[in-house]
């Protein structure tokens, strides 16, 4: 019940209003007995909504696109991995002191470890957002061989030179013989279900590929992959364990993974 002593978060970006944030963190809030809200703000001005975090006392935020580096100036503090990331995806007001966190990064690791043996192998990363970065120094902790491959070319290598790896054009990926394969791109979101960042015959049978795309579930990439015979990864795998290591960073305590995930999927099969 809502009430005057009803804790407040949120999560800013633009668009927003198709996030699944909001599932996660409230059926975590109910399931954990807090008394917790949390609702989704489309932010057009991010200084005005830096400020209304502020003077609002909002306890916590989550951060999307397009806002995930641009974020960073206006916060008081930023931990040390999204400090070297430069992306931050959660902020947490202390009294009115805001701090920044990353979680995307060890998301994307659980996801991807629990099927694959990341140590050395050849990853191509197709994004150079927020995204693609926590992505991208998530596999050179675990010493993969990464190629940043971007439609704007500036911007993947930028990324590269940060993260001290290869730079490829999307059209030369081809012949890469890469071990995995992530899009870090919002290719394939709905409502643009038919697109998908690569041609069917950049897979082959054998390779691991992960699309972030949560919107449909089951992108056209992972679908073509999985005709190929790939081993294929979902968004719902890196999107459930940000959210949750989110709510441990807000609240001390850990969240069920198996009911995050069971209410991702019951609210997608009601579309």
């Amino acid at each position: 019940m809502i009430d005057a002593q009803t804790q407040l978060y949120g999560v800013i970006g633009n668009p927003v209003r198709h996030s699944l944030s909001p599932i996660i963190h409230n059926g975590a809030f109910r399931r954990m007995g807090l008394n917790a809200v949390y609702l989704a703000f489309e932010v057009k001005d991010l200084k005005e909504a830096i400020n209304g975090i502020r003077g609002l006392g909002i306890r916590g935020v989550s951060v999307t696109i397009p806002f995930k580096t641009e974020v960073i100036p206006f916060l008081d503090k930023v931990e040390d991995v999204a400090e070297k990331i430069k992306a931050v995806n959660t902020i947490v007001n202390e009294g009115g002191k805001l701090i920044g966190y990353n979680t995307d990064w060890c998301g994307v690791l659980e996801a991807l470890e629990e099927k694959v043996d990341l140590k050395g192998k050849r990853v191509v990363l197709l994004g150079a957002g927020g995204a693609a970065r926590a992505i991208g120094f998530a596999l050179k902790r675990r010493d993969c061989e990464v190629i940043v491959s971007n439609r704007t070319m500036d911007k993947g290598a930028v990324l590269a030179k940060e993260l001290m790896c290869i730079h490829r054009p999307l059209s030369s990926i081809e012949g890469l013989k890469a071990d995995v394969i992530i899009n870090a791109t919002p290719v394939g979101m709905h409502p643009y279900k038919e697109e998908s960042p690569l041609p069917k015959k950049v897979l082959r049978e054998g390779m691991a590929v992960m699309d972030i795309v949560y919107r449909p579930v089951q992108t056209k990439l992972l679908r073509e992959a999985e005709e190929i015979g790939c081993l294929t990864i979902n968004g719902l795998e890196m999107l459930s364990r940000q959210g949750a290591a989110q709510l441990e960073i807000w609240t001390g305590k850990k969240p069920e993974m198996a009911k995050i995930k069971e209410d991702l999927c019951q609210t997608l099969l009601r579309e």
